[in-house]
């Protein structure tokens, strides 16, 4: 997608910010759910792992500082009423289709201060990098952080992070349409922390799945029309420290995952009015690069169910991949923008051939993963062959059955899945 309608549609966003909680772009996704506490106290002690940080974010106030005012037109491209068509005006001349997927994302210190010593996004992702973003259609991350002035830390807990609203501008300079909620620092700074996120992702013109005020919200995903293609992206976490953080029918919080129920559904119902159904899941354990069972039993699940792509986070490191039934599992993707050192990260592209008005289903999508790393809040694209050549032979020793091109493309092993490497 050309980013320059995105730059548009976030400066006519910010101008009705204070307002925009009742917007309705399709969003959010949650469940209603009481968890066995054995399983949530697992959880929480897996919540006290977090990630090598030391440090709080500090909340500012001034909300109309929130995003770089870029003067634009949107060109009735914005029905606020319904879904959100993207890039209409080129439509009809490219044949291609692009998704881009990110793992974790959280404004650091690290990275705000990159930002702030370069004066803009170039010194948080490199030229490579924002100009795979610039090129895809949409371009969905994990934020693993509200956007909030408001609430109380959470108790008992090791790490909790917030940034300011008017923080969210970055978002807009990265090039991100959509994000998930659904992960274990949502609720750092409680329900009003969590609406508030919301309400500065809307006035962004970011949407966002997998956590809202109530169920209903909740149980809605992002759902977008690209170049006359119906996708539709679901979040959920099966990584919650308290019961209380589950959305519920009046009840603010995340769509919960360790029931499958109400997931599944929701999946099955996106499959009826959707060409594509896509879900990220939070889940694993931190810092393994191996799945756990669980999880390739919920990955078979939720394929089952009429996903067609399953993309994970949670671990802070990258995980294997596998294919069931045609359709990939990306176990986890890492951190991409964080606050502490990324020997490897990636970027998963999803790439669709519609030439002639073929339809998604017809053939199965070119997966293709963009290896990078990241130090002092400034992540970059792997150039060097010899880096990119050592990242696909590791990602092939964590996964299934895949394989790597050295252009990144993904391909299945004609004998299907293998087992993992000893």
């Amino acid at each position: 997608m050309g980013k320059g309608y995105y730059k548009a549609l976030l400066a006519a966003a910010v101008l009705a910010l204070a307002g925009c909680s009742g917007k309705e772009y399709e969003k959010i996704q949650g469940i209603e759910k009481s968890e066995e506490n054995r399983v949530l106290e697992k959880q929480e002690d897996t919540g006290k792992q977090e990630e090598n940080q030391e440090w709080e974010i500090v909340i500012s106030d001034d909300l109309e500082a929130d995003a770089q005012m870029v003067s634009g037109k949107l060109d009735g491209e914005l029905d606020l009423t319904g879904e959100v068509p993207l890039g209409e005006d080129s439509s009809t001349e490219d044949d291609r289709l692009t998704l881009l997927f990110s793992g974790d994302v959280l404004l650091s210190d690290h990275v705000l201060n990159a930002y702030d010593k370069a004066n803009g996004i170039h010194g948080v992702l490199d030229e490579e990098y924002c100009r795979q973003i610039e090129e895809s259609d949409f371009f969905m991350v994990n934020q693993e952080f509200p956007f909030s002035d408001r609430g109380t830390a959470a108790e008992d807990k090791q790490y909790t992070f917030r940034l300011p609203p008017k923080r969210a501008a970055l978002f807009g300079e990265m090039g991100i349409d959509g994000v998930t909620l659904a992960n274990n620092h949502a609720l750092d700074f409680g329900q009003e922390a969590l609406l508030d996120s919301c309400q500065v992702l809307d006035g962004a013109g970011i949407l966002h799945t997998g956590a809202g005020a109530n169920l209903e919200e909740a149980r809605r995903p992002v759902s977008v029309e690209i170049k006359g293609k119906r996708i539709a992206i679901i979040g959920a976490t099966r990584v919650i420290p308290v019961a209380d953080w589950a959305a519920g029918r009046q009840h603010p919080g995340m769509l919960a995952a360790y029931d499958m129920t109400v997931l599944l559904d929701e999946i099955r119902a996106r499959r009826q009015d959707h060409d594509f159904v896509a879900v990220c899941i939070h889940w694993g354990i931190e810092r393994d690069e191996r799945p756990q069972e669980y999880q390739r039993t919920m990955a078979r699940q939720m394929i089952d169910a009429g996903a067609d792509l399953v993309v994970g986070s949670h671990p802070h490191v990258l995980q294997g991949m596998e294919y069931y039934e045609g359709k990939p599992i990306v176990y986890s993707l890492g951190n991409f923008v964080f606050g502490s050192s990324i020997p490897r990260t990636a970027l998963l592209q999803v790439t669709w051939d519609i030439k002639d008005g073929a339809e998604m289903g017809e053939g199965e999508p070119v997966l293709r993963l963009i290896p990078g790393t990241s130090g002092a809040g400034y992540t970059r694209m792997l150039t060097e062959e010899d880096k990119r050549r050592e990242f696909f032979r590791y990602m092939e020793s964590i996964s299934y059955g895949v394989w790597f091109e050295e252009d990144g493309e993904v391909k299945k092993d004609e004998d299907g899945y293998r087992e993992e490497s000893e």
